[in-house]
């Protein structure tokens, strides 16, 4: 019951941030829930009784690979999507944007929308391992060794992903960037 417990709470932690990874990766609110849902159902089906501190690699690198099988999956099927004349295939629920009005102004929002869709349209641009690279290493924190785990590639390779992820944010966004 106490490693159930442990369990629970370490998909809890990772849960919020899985998503926007997801998120960033499929530009697509649902597919990101099933991907972080698969990602954890099968940390638990596989993982388990592994020790908790394996489980944030473990966890990352499910999630990658479910991530790239996603794009995989995407750019074979975008054909048939072009030719039915669909260009994303999301319908977007205008309640799911809408900002908090009590939590800032009116300008004070506008500024961080736009840095948002700045930062999403900048991170979506990058090549799909760079993007991970950069996720995993600025955004999750994890180390060179665990990213490389996550990625299932060498450290040399995050390094490199990462560093030109970096040069290709600054790029777009400027050193200055909000």
């Amino acid at each position: 019951m106490e490693r159930r417990a442990e369990l629970d709470g370490f998909l809890a932690g990772v849960e919020r941030r899985a998503f926007r990874m997801a998120e960033l990766a499929t530009r697509d609110r649902e597919e990101a829930l099933d991907l972080v849902q698969d990602a954890m159902m099968a940390l638990v089906r596989s993982y388990a009784d592994r020790p908790s501190a394996e489980w944030g690699p473990l966890f990352q690198r499910i999630l990658q690979n479910r991530i790239r099988d996603w794009a995989r999956r995407r750019a074979f099927r975008a054909p048939l999507r072009a030719w039915r004349g669909r260009r994303d295939g999301v319908d977007r629920d205008p309640a799911e944007t809408a900002p908090d009005l009590a939590s800032a102004s009116p300008a004070e929002l506008a500024e961080r929308a736009d840095a948002g869709r700045e930062l999403e349209a900048a991170l979506g641009a990058l090549p799909l391992r760079q993007r991970q690279a950069f996720l995993l290493r600025a955004w999750e924190g994890l180390d060179v060794a665990e990213a490389a785990h996550a990625m299932r590639c060498s450290p040399g390779s995050v390094k490199t992903h990462y560093f030109r992820a970096l040069q290709a944010l600054r790029a777009r966004l400027g050193d200055g960037w909000r």
